[in-house]
């Protein structure tokens, strides 16, 4: 019989080699990005006013948000897709077979960033944000009220929705500030803490009720983001 400890040591060993190759993955992309010449939104003259600071300019702050949804939501999404999948009315797969699906859901965000860097081109950057995130509500939806291979492949598509969206919300957040770039820039990171408590608070819903309730919680952060993309995004004043 297997101790908890042994059954430790083989849900790691599920989800390691994943997330290994998640890790290469983003190397690649790291590198690939470097190399590719992604769009640029032109800045407006900001005022020089020495007391105005960054998070004086409402479009900004709405991007901090707006960053805190999106990590939050991928986040929270991607830690429990082994979880999710596990559960007897949507495929039941062992935490092995589980996480072995986790890479479609990266994967799909990798491929994503390439036709993105293309698309966002082509069309406003405001508008195919709001799409993805769109994209991103129905596809969650779409997983929690079904099941079988509806459900896991529905949840494992959101990769492919996240993938413009920390950049694009990042670009358009910091447009027209001037000066106050570098400092907006460090507020946008802050942003990122969504990945740490989005989650957190995903697990509570979860155990206060059940796992699909819990993932309403990414669908907010989603809805969020698709008015960022449409209004939020927009600059004036706070």
């Amino acid at each position: 019989m297997d101790t908890p400890a042994s059954a430790a040591a083989i849900d790691v060993k599920a989800v390691q080699i994943p997330y290994l190759c998640i890790g290469a993955v983003l190397i690649v992309i790291s590198i690939l990005l470097g190399l590719l010449k992604l769009p640029v939104i032109a800045h407006t003259q900001s005022e020089e006013d020495p007391n105005r600071r960054a998070w004086h300019y409402r479009h900004l702050v709405f991007g901090v948000i707006g960053i805190f949804a999106y990590v939050g939501g991928e986040v929270a999404i991607g830690s429990h897709i082994v979880s999710y999948l596990h559960l007897p009315d949507v495929m039941g797969l062992s935490p092995k077979v589980a996480g072995d699906k986790v890479a479609y859901y990266w994967g799909g965000a990798m491929v994503g960033r390439f036709l993105g860097a293309y698309l966002l081109n082509k069309f406003n950057p405001g508008r195919l944000l709001a799409f993805n995130s769109l994209g991103a509500v129905v596809l969650v939806l779409i997983s929690v009220v079904s099941t079988g291979e509806i459900a896991m492949w529905s949840l494992l598509a959101v990769g492919l929705m996240n993938s413009i969206m920390f950049a694009t919300i990042f670009t358009l957040a910091v447009a027209g500030l001037g000066r106050h770039t570098e400092e907006a820039s460090g507020l946008l990171n802050v942003g990122i803490v969504g990945g740490a408590l989005v989650p957190l608070l995903f697990g509570l819903v979860a155990d206060a009720s059940t796992l699909r309730w819990a993932f309403f919680l990414p669908v907010l952060c989603y809805a969020y983001i698709m008015w960022y993309g449409l209004k939020g995004h927009k600059q004036a004043e706070a």
